[in-house]
């Protein structure tokens, strides 16, 4: 890997916990646990339309890890890493079946994904099969979510191209 992109991961990866950490300070906008912007998918989303798969993972993991250690609790790493890392993939899959154009429509699949892969997370942790109860909510919000963060990465990317 050359030192210029080496450079760059880091600066998105920096900037992804800054926007992690600013995200952590808002409160809540709905009273249901497991619903909020998740802003920091941005990040993930340019680079995966403008980078590769193993280095928008990279990021990820990166951010996941430093923002555990920083802001989190140990069980928070293992919801983290599940919904991040299901929504990377799916995402992946389906930048790849839209041929990059749709930001919008791989965002909202990423945050149904993001949430899917915690509410699994949670199910074999908590053995509770009550945890699904939250799927209605969650399924709306993190579609919502997700196309917001979507829009976002789409208009972030437009200006970003010629400088990536």
């Amino acid at each position: 890997m050359s030192v210029q992109k080496m450079t760059t991961l880091a600066f998105f990866t920096t900037l992804s916990l800054a926007i992690f950490a600013i995200e952590s300070a808002i409160p809540p906008l709905v009273p249901i646990p497991g619903i909020k912007l998740g802003l920091a998918n941005i990040i993930t989303l340019i680079l995966l339309a403008h980078f590769t798969f193993r280095d928008a993972l990279w990021v990820l993991l990166a951010r996941i890890l430093l923002s555990t250690l920083l802001f989190g609790q140990a069980l928070s790493l293992l919801y983290s890493l599940a919904g991040g890392i299901f929504s990377l993939l799916v995402m992946a899959f389906v930048m790849r079946l839209l041929r990059k154009k749709t930001l919008f429509l791989t965002g909202a699949m990423g945050g149904l994904a993001h949430n899917t892969g915690q509410l699994l997370t949670a199910l074999v942790i908590t053995a509770t099969p009550g945890v699904l109860s939250y799927l209605p909510f969650l399924i709306p919000g993190g579609i919502l979510t997700g196309l917001f963060t979507g829009l976002c990465a789409g208009f972030l990317g437009k200006y970003l191209s010629p400088h990536l």
